[in-house]
């Protein structure tokens, strides 16, 4: 299982990243711990300065976009 992290303070783009990661979990069938992170002292930790921002299994994939289910999927493999 994957661990997966959508980083940002809960704004409209950060709600529909984790959306759009749940769907591609779902049409993938992988099991993933989805997680989101609005706390900006934990954010900062993570060295980003832009969000939202795909955290998977500690290391940060991509900030500062919102990407479809189609294209989170190579994550999520």
């Amino acid at each position: 299982m994957k661990k997966i992290q959508v980083l940002g303070g809960g704004c409209s783009k950060c709600i529909i990243l984790a959306e759009e990661v749940q769907k591609a979990a779902d049409a993938l069938g992988v099991e993933i711990q989805l997680e989101k992170v609005t706390d900006y002292k934990q954010i900062m930790v993570f060295g980003v300065m832009t969000t939202p921002a795909l955290v998977v299994d500690g290391k940060v994939m991509f900030s500062g976009k919102v990407l479809k289910a189609e294209a989170l999927k190579e994550y999520l493999i």
